[in-house]
């Protein structure tokens, strides 16, 4: 097996994991304590996703959060990786305006955090930002279908692509994507058949949440397959464990023992 060959996880390494049909496992991860578990456990890749802005902050969208946020989360997961790829999303208004801004706000992300690639939403618009900052040598994974940072064109997190003609211009975007170079794309929410299409169409690794089970790999936001948020169930998460329970039973386990003077015993006392 490619990956578990593999002592560090590269953009090279799952560019061979394509090629040999060997699924890419990626989970996102936001601070040291869980990256160092998920990194540990053998994921591929480390996304440092801007979902940071629901389940770390609360927000219901990830329009708030901020390239300096980012930064930071990004930070706490490299001081705990030793194998992962960490790739670093760049948050709405990062990029939007122009690709000197794209390339300015890439270069801190790589800079300040030690992150090893940065993702980017959107198609054919984005290209340019695209190859300006890989001029600086800096790795781009591209993200299409369900976009969250465009929430408010779209008003709806339904599944995209489901007419022919959004289904073509994924295909076209898809081809844009990797033709302006990035290593690899994300794609969110779209039907199982494009996505098996587009996959088999493309050279390069796409990864899938929401996406059926052909994509080359597959994501999934960590405090929601680990069972922590309650209140987010689409169709595509699996839930892997119940943490949320498991918290909850510690919590007042604890509390309960405080209360009744049964912590700590003579053994936890110096």
């Amino acid at each position: 097996m490619v990956s578990s060959r593999a002592r560090k996880v590269t953009t090279n390494t799952l560019q061979e994991m394509k090629r040999s049909g060997e699924k890419i496992a990626m989970l996102t991860a936001y601070d040291y304590s869980l990256a160092r578990l998920v990194d540990g456990a053998g994921v591929d890749v480390i996304l440092v996703g801007d979902s940071a802005s629901n389940v770390m902050v609360g927000n219901d969208t990830t329009v708030p959060i901020t390239l300096d946020h980012m930064i930071y989360h990004a930070q706490c997961v490299i001081n705990a990786v030793d194998r992962a790829l960490v790739v670093v999303d760049m948050p709405f208004g990062s990029y939007q305006g122009d690709s000197k801004l794209a390339l300015k706000s890439a270069i801190r992300i790589m800079k300040e955090s030690g992150g090893h690639a940065v993702k980017i939403e959107g198609g054919k618009e984005i290209v340019d930002s695209i190859k300006r900052i890989l001029t600086a040598g800096i790795p781009v994974m591209g993200h299409l279908g369900l976009t969250p940072q465009s929430i408010y064109k779209f008003g709806t997190y339904s599944v995209r692509a489901k007419e022919e003609a959004e289904a073509e211009k994924l295909m076209e975007d898809a081809i844009a994507l990797q033709e302006a170079g990035c290593f690899s794309i994300v794609f969110e929410k779209i039907p199982a058949k494009l996505a098996d299409e587009v996959s088999k169409e493309l050279e390069i690794p796409t990864i899938g949440i929401g996406a059926g089970p052909e994509c080359d790999g597959q994501v999934l936001v960590l405090h929601d397959m680990l069972g922590i948020t309650k209140d987010f169930s689409p169709r595509f998460l699996r839930r892997y464990a119940d943490l949320g329970g498991v918290v909850d039973d510690a919590v007042r386990e604890y509390i309960e023992d405080v209360r009744q003077g049964s912590f700590p015993n003579s053994e936890e006392s110096y």
